[in-house]
């Protein structure tokens, strides 16, 4: 166990992020408490990244580990209802670490997506990663699917399709509105789908999801599309073709294109500032944001990343935080 330096410290956020900032605060001797919105700690660890890909036994590890070096990590703590980050000062913490993640979905607002076996990917992952939706015993419902539509092109909506097909479906498509050389998925992450009988429609967009009398989604309607000039993004603009209407038979659809922070902390916390996209601004790799003692990284602040950047983001704010409380005592 390290030696107390006397200091408290609280992380929002027991994700790859706010897990680094707690280890490495811990070993320099800081009370650490971790706060956790779920009722388990690991972040999109536990919820987001299937179990063939990241076996949870990995991450419980992890949490051991820092719980043997005294990070105490309280679940089902929702910061910004259950405590505010105020709050956090006010119980003793001389710095707050922001690792909260995006976990707020993005859809496409086109009709039919409130229809009954929509999903957003971050519902379907958790339900079946966190919640293990997959057991016969589970006490969380999940569509037993035949065919399934992920819309999007990166790693989560992979995770999504692979998922579903785990689950029993027998046909499941990516829909993609550009094509496979553009996608933000890993190239082993997509070969892996292929390899799995993942069906890839690229080159085509959703523009309606359809339903039955019931409410129940029995297909999806799309468009082809072709690539035109370079956008913003330095990849091709998809452009639609002309009278090239297509429906997809499938009773599920997954929305896998995005995700932003969720609202719930800047809301709560005065002064703290964040871009457009909802991100907390921080001033460079320190984390430092616009409220003195408040740091944050990861997700919050880049939007949706990788769990490496993440944890490297932690660790350099944990630096930051140490010489903050040194220098201001």
């Amino acid at each position: 166990m390290p030696v107390s330096n006397g200091h408290r410290v609280a992380i929002v956020g027991s994700g790859p992020s706010g897990l680094a900032a707690a280890g490495d605060l811990a070993k320099m001797g800081y009370k650490v408490t971790v706060y956790e919105a779920l009722h388990l700690a690991g972040g999109v660890l536990v919820y987001g990244i299937p179990e063939f890909r990241l076996p949870k036994i990995i991450v419980q590890n992890e949490i051991d580990n820092l719980k043997a070096i005294g990070v105490d990590i309280e679940t089902n703590m929702v910061i910004g209802k259950v405590l505010t980050v105020d709050e956090l000062f006010e119980m003793g913490n001389e710095a707050v670490y922001i690792g909260s993640g995006a976990g707020l979905p993005r859809f496409m607002n086109i009709p039919g997506e409130s229809l009954k076996g929509v999903y957003s990917a971050n519902e379907y992952l958790t339900r079946i990663n966190l919640m293990k939706a997959y057991k016969k015993d589970s006490k969380t419902p999940i569509m037993h699917s035949k065919n399934v539509a992920v819309v999007g092109g990166g790693n989560v909506a992979m995770d999504s399709a692979r998922c579903a097909k785990r689950m029993g479906a027998e046909n499941v498509y990516i829909i993609y509105r550009r094509s496979r050389n553009e996608m933000p998925a890993r190239k082993e992450e997509v070969e892996h789908a292929i390899e799995e009988g993942i069906i890839f429609r690229t080159l085509t967009n959703p523009v309606e999801i359809l339903g039955d009398e019931k409410g129940m989604v029995n297909g999806v309607k799309c468009v082809e599309m072709e690539l035109g000039e370079p956008d913003a993004s330095g990849r091709c603009r998809p452009v639609e073709k002309p009278d090239s209407e297509l429906v997809i038979d499938v009773d599920t659809v997954i929305m896998a294109i995005g995700t932003s922070p969720n609202p719930l902390i800047r809301t709560t916390t005065p002064g703290l500032e964040t871009n457009q996209r909802g991100c907390i601004v921080t001033d460079g790799d320190s984390g430092m944001t616009s409220r003195e003692g408040v740091y944050a990284g990861g997700d919050a602040v880049t939007g949706a990343a990788t769990v490496i950047l993440a944890m490297g983001a932690g660790k350099a704010a944990a630096k930051a935080i140490d010489e903050y409380i040194k220098n201001k005592n």
